[in-house]
């Protein structure tokens, strides 16, 4: 922002091959310097060919032959896979980002200051990125990225300039230093980088999606029969390129974003009960079992592959299997207050953190009571728990502010978002679900964020974690969903699966989409063999039983 004079410098000098940059940000727009934005801000329904030259001419006829030429040899020289015919609102984020940087190189841009920009993208692009900067590199441009990513850092830098709330600390050679000596230099002590994943211990169905479907706000399939099931106890991620479906998803379920098909299922058992009114109704056990709701008394699912008919029934009369009765509620089309109300425990932290999960004007511990005060019994609010729960919530999570009645849109986007995540894993959910929960915060308390999670894991929540940083993803998570054009493309194991491959399931849905489910333990009773029978042999026992 100092840069492009969004932000004047108080005090200071800016200057550029040795020349001091003018104050008014008109005039340094002549300058040899761009900035390529971390969000778009492109004009959807232009192609990209005017676009690029219309911040010159405020015009949407098409460039003369030779602007054309000039703009396709920029493509052509650094190995840019972009379409200038394209309208934008049909490129991905990625290319989106590409028209950014052609528009900045068509200027005759020597800088290129780029702000996250690898933040949405797959690692394949992301490699892709990295071969046109190093092109530009050895070009003679110069170019800053200002990134959290210090793999990325340590692969495509040649100095590391390292900040630490807004002081400078240190400029490094990168050849010289390590992501741990980074790391050290950012947070200001030394730290441990290793987040500690411990394997889910007896994972049971918590939520339950069947075929969730949803439109975005312009109307578009934002969704397309999404099914999947989160177990308590365990972590589930969410990859995917920014804008395939992870805002919908998760907004559906919360009772946010109304469904046009599908179902979402809350599995709140509170003990178990013997099946007792399904002996006859063998079909319908047979469906149930399928889809989870069966277990042996020892917790491990029920299998009733390759058990006879007659079996099924003796297991249900001698109560041998159990079924969590009247315990499985559909969220579809309730209102958030309605979901409370029923007394499920669904904590959501969104994605827009003030305009949806927090009031700006309201301060910490206004904000904090939100979830409580219809919990009162009197007439009068009862501050003092919200109170004591956002100073609880400031001294945990390290949040700057003058006090905890300081309105919460004067805090910075960091502090915002440990408020909301600390108010939301403290109302003891059975259900969490987390959109970028570490976006704008410093990695040490990135870190505080991914143990607090791991915690909640621990008491057998089930957390649903939607992140932009795959290396995240595959050291926080156990199973991960993959995302792309609003479709599942996969559902694998985090443990045994690279960044690659969860890139490329990023870019394209496979023709078999894999899904992958924990293994049982095996249950203390020993299940009857498998005994073949007829179809009217089959009919004719149900009717006798």
């Amino acid at each position: 922002q100092l840069h492009n004079k969004d932000n004047p410098a108080q005090s200071g000098d800016d200057n550029v091959a040795e020349e001091a940059q003018p104050e008014e940000a008109q005039e340094a727009e002549a300058k040899p310097q761009e900035k390529a934005p971390d969000k778009g801000k492109l004009v959807g329904q232009l192609i990209a060919l005017p676009f690029l030259r219309y911040f010159n001419y405020l015009s949407f006829n098409l460039l003369r032959r030779s602007r054309v030429k000039k703009l396709q040899a920029i493509v052509d020289q650094y190995g840019f896979n972009l379409d200038l015919s394209r309208k934008i609102y049909d490129m991905s984020v990625s290319e989106k980002q590409t028209v950014e940087i052609v528009k900045a190189l068509y200027r005759g841009a020597n800088i290129l200051i780029l702000d996250e920009p690898t933040a949405v993208l797959t690692p394949q692009e992301i490699d892709k990125l990295f071969v046109v900067l190093r092109k530009m590199r050895e070009g003679g441009k110069s170019i800053i990225i200002i990134t959290h990513k210090l793999n990325e850092v340590m692969a495509i830098s040649d100095r590391v300039c390292v900040l630490r709330k807004g002081e400078h600390i240190a400029t490094v050679e990168t050849a010289t230093t390590s992501e741990k000596e980074l790391t050290d230099m950012m947070v200001g002590q030394k730290m441990d980088l290793n987040i500690d994943r411990k394997d889910p211990v007896n994972p049971k169905p918590r939520l339950i999606i069947k075929d969730m479907t949803a439109l975005n706000k312009e109307g578009r399939l934002a969704l397309d029969h999404v099914s999947f099931e989160v177990n308590g106890g365990e972590i589930l991620g969410i990859a995917g390129i920014s804008g395939n479906g992870q805002k919908e998803l998760l907004e559906g379920i919360a009772g946010l974003q109304p469904l046009v098909e599908g179902e979402a299922l809350f599995y709140n058992p509170k003990e178990n009960k013997p099946v007792t009114f399904f002996h006859k109704d063998l079909k319908q056990i047979k469906r149930m079992a399928q889809e989870g709701f069966f277990h042996y008394p020892n917790g491990s699912r029920v299998d009733f592959k390759g058990i006879s008919n007659r079996d099924i029934v003796k297991l249900v009369q001698d109560e041998q299997i159990l079924f969590y009765e009247d315990e499985l509620i559909d969220l579809k089309q309730k209102t958030p207050r309605e979901i409370q109300e029923l007394g499920i425990k669904l904590s959501f932290v969104p994605e827009d953190r003030l305009n949806m999960g927090l009031v700006g004007n309201m301060s910490i511990v206004d904000n904090m009571m939100l979830r409580s005060y219809r919990k009162g019994k009197s007439i009068f609010v009862n501050r003092k728990r919200p109170k004591k729960l956002a100073d609880n919530i400031i001294n945990e999570l390290e949040v700057v502010t003058p006090s905890d009645m300081t309105p919460v849109r004067r805090l910075s986007g960091g502090n915002v978002q440990k408020v909301l995540v600390g108010r939301e894993i403290s109302s003891s959910p059975k259900v969490l679900m987390a959109a970028y929960p570490v976006r704008g915060l410093d990695i040490n308390s990135s870190y505080t964020i991914y143990n607090l999670l791991n915690a909640q894991k621990e008491k057998n929540v089930a957390v649903v974690y939607v992140g932009e940083d795959l290396d995240v993803l595959l050291a926080l998570c156990d199973r991960i969903l993959v995302l792309c054009g609003g479709k599942v493309s996969g559902i694998v194991d985090a443990r045994h699966i690279t960044k690659e491959e969860i890139g490329l399931l990023m870019t394209k849905v496979p023709d078999e989409v894999q899904v992958y489910q924990y293994q049982q333990a095996p249950a203390d009773e020993p299940q009857p063999e498998q005994e073949e029978e007829s179809p009217e042999q089959e009919a004719k026992e149900a009717d006798n039983d």
